[in-house]
């Protein structure tokens, strides 16, 4: 059960003992009022705690921080920084110069890929905010999604009607899509709503066990099914090592690369990345390869054809 073992001007500071942590409406709840008071939300587990997708997201933003008890240390959990208790809450060690101990040990699971579709667009007054999102997954997954809801676990089944009168009964929503088939799968969609209208910035992820890797031949087609059915102003592609079932070990994995990104109409990219027209004439999009997911050097060619794509 999750309580609060301090609040300080600066922190709440939420215990949690437990091999997997979620989301739960608690700790959603508590995110959202340390959001209205300035303060950050500091989540303390064992070492042996994961987190699942939508609490590492969470924890990866501004307003929040996974904080990894190892012994009598601790430590941020996603990128192995040494902290302190400083009174007011957790706080970068100044003297430590390398990562803490239990970020650098073995995980205890086999390392595969988690694929990461990112994808942006606006929404009409009246549009299906659900549409884009279960296509998506359907196409990933090759089935729809099972359910809905802004908190774990997940309290409605799916049915798009409702996440559309949800997230437009908001000026802004956070809602996560639970994916099926025989892989983890998952989306967490951002919606921001404006007087009908809605922006939406999802992330859909997929995961890969070692032996399986993914089918990344398979993205053009994926991303002209998409802009067929829903035009999208953008879609972004990119490989993690990571466990196949999308939860976080407090350990070092590797680092994502990207894979393609395509965007919404007929584009000419700099020089050295050629881009490919996928989707129908009405809703084309063009796809950048920008590598195979696992070299750095994808980075490169990433912030190329972003400069390239800027003064558009």
């Amino acid at each position: 059960m999750s309580t609060v073992d301090a609040v300080t001007d600066q922190a709440m500071v939420v215990l949690q003992d437990r091999p997997l942590v979620r989301l739960s409406a608690w700790l959603a709840e508590a995110a959202a009022d340390c959001a209205g008071s300035g303060r950050t939300l500091q989540l303390v587990t064992p070492l042996t705690s994961r987190l699942s997708p939508p609490l590492r997201t969470l924890a990866a933003g501004p307003g929040a921080q996974w904080v990894v008890r190892d012994g009598d240390g601790y430590y941020e959990g996603l990128t192995g920084r040494p902290l302190k208790w400083s009174g007011a809450m957790f706080s970068p060690v100044p003297e430590a110069r390398d990562y803490a101990p239990g970020f650098v040990t073995r995980p205890t699971a086999p390392i595969g890929s988690q694929l990461t579709l990112v994808y942006r667009l606006r929404h009409p007054a009246g549009g299906d905010l659900a549409g884009p999102v279960g296509r998506l997954l359907q196409l990933v997954t090759g089935k729809e999604p099972t359910g809905f809801g802004p908190a774990e676990p997940l309290a409605d089944p799916w049915h798009g009607d409702r996440l559309t009168a949800y997230a437009l009964a908001r000026t802004a929503a956070r809602i996560i899509v639970a994916g099926d088939g025989p892989r983890a799968a998952q989306a967490i969609c951002d919606f921001t709503v404006t007087g009908g209208a809605a922006a939406e910035v999802t992330t859909v992820t997929v995961g890969y066990a070692p032996e399986d890797p993914p089918p990344l031949r398979h993205l053009p087609s994926l991303v002209g099914a998409l802009a067929a059915d829903q035009p999208v102003a953008s879609l972004f592609v990119q490989l993690t090592p990571g466990r196949a079932d999308l939860t976080t070990e407090p350990r070092w994995t590797g680092a994502p690369a990207p894979v393609a990104l395509a965007v919404a109409g007929t584009v000419t990219g700099p020089d050295g990345i050629p881009g490919r027209q996928v989707g129908p004439p009405r809703a084309p999009m063009t796809l950048f390869p920008l590598g195979d997911g696992r070299s750095a050097d994808g980075w490169q060619r990433h912030s190329l054809l972003m400069r390239h794509l800027q003064p558009a």
